[in-house]
């Protein structure tokens, strides 16, 4: 049986045509069982006893992801999304507040950013938007920032970044690289062991909302002084205790412990190699179309497409119209997801290893006959 197929099988039939994995992509049986599970242990035991009676489902979790970014098991800390995360992270940051990251940085990122007290300075990118890693290298030699901030693959295109490239490079430098993998964990190879990254459950890896990790590595955490609780009261906590610290959707966490074992079943090289003939099949099945634009090579190796209107067409009424007339699922991606490179929305199709050329044809056809 094909990746395709295992995938398509361990999950609900879909209601129609799923083209919105860069969103949220279709759980599994089994991720949503586990979920389902831990909440009926709750209600049995009480939720502090199940909580502790989930902690090896929890800690095969991190060991999941230490293993997809090269850090640590310890290093690992469960949130509630990557905003969440990038959030905790530039709230504990020590000491200066000066921040790199390329121009088209997704627009929330921005915004923790800023109300975190950060200053934001562009990398170069070259007319598309990828990282100039040479030019990356000599302007972070000549004047390094306190961190430098890395979206691996943005939310508004659909562009793999040189992450191993700049990665090296901010380790000659001795500069913290923080990673942004929301669209790139499950996706794009992340295991690049930077200063931190951060992600959702929700996208490529298919577990279920409200949940997301940080992982940060252990020099880094030495030095960060996380808001609670307080550090004058000594209390004998771990920064990654302090970071997690709180209430918490363990059944979430569970759920999304069962996806990250269910993608290195799958096997994570295999992911991300049919990953990038999915973009290369939605790419050809639109190229061409009347009306849009491909915004990414054809061997561009993600699975995002993103088409420009340029007969006028409102990409908004366009996806809402998909929805109700053909049962196909897209994205809406406004200005304001990359507000310093966006000029305009566009449409975008993130299909999961699933999809069919006939789901495709069915949605090029559903497009073209868009007035």
């Amino acid at each position: 049986m094909s990746l395709a197929q295992r995938w398509r099988s361990a999950r609900p039939a879909v209601a129609g045509i799923h083209l919105d994995s860069g969103a949220c992509s279709r759980q599994s049986i089994a991720a949503i069982e586990a979920a389902a599970q831990h909440a009926r242990h709750e209600a049995e035991v009480g939720g502090y006893v199940a909580a502790e009676a989930a902690a090896p489902a929890l800690d095969a979790g991190r060991a999941a992801l230490a293993a997809l970014t090269g850090l640590a098991n310890a290093d690992i800390v469960f949130t509630t999304g990557a905003n969440n995360a990038l959030d905790l992270l530039l709230g504990a940051w020590p000491g200066e507040r000066r921040l790199a990251c390329l121009p088209g940085e997704y627009g929330p990122n921005l915004s923790i950013m800023a109300a975190n007290g950060f200053t934001v300075r562009a990398l170069p990118a070259d007319g598309d938007g990828r990282l100039d890693p040479e030019a990356a290298a000599r302007e972070l030699a000549a004047d390094p920032p306190a961190l430098v901030h890395l979206t691996a693959l943005a939310s508004h295109r659909g562009l793999a970044q040189p992450l191993a490239a700049l990665a090296a490079t901010c380790a000659e430098l001795g500069v913290p690289l923080v990673v942004d993998a929301a669209q790139a964990l499950g996706h794009l190879d992340c295991a690049v062991t930077p200063a931190a990254i951060y992600g959702s459950s929700r996208k490529w890896i298919a577990g279920p909302r409200g949940v997301g990790f940080l992982a940060i590595h252990r020099e880094l955490a030495r030095r960060l002084r996380p808001r609670l609780p307080p550090p004058e009261w000594n209390l004998p906590l771990t920064v990654s205790q302090r970071l997690e610290l709180g209430e918490a959707n363990i059944a979430a966490r569970v759920g999304f412990s069962v996806a990250l074992g269910e993608h290195l079943a799958y096997g994570p090289a295999e992911v991300r190699t049919r990953l990038a003939k999915v973009g290369r099949m939605t790419r050809d099945a639109v190229a061409g179309l009347k009306g849009w634009r491909v915004v990414e090579p054809r061997d561009e190796p993600t699975a995002i497409t993103t088409l420009v209107p340029t007969d006028g067409a409102d990409p908004q009424r366009v996806r809402a119209r998909l929805i109700a007339e053909h049962r196909i699922v897209t994205t809406y991606p406004e200005a304001q997801r990359a507000p310093f490179e966006m000029a305009a929305p566009v449409l975008r199709a993130s299909p999961h290893v699933d999809v069919t050329t006939e789901d495709l044809e069915r949605f090029a056809a559903a497009l073209a006959a868009e007035k």
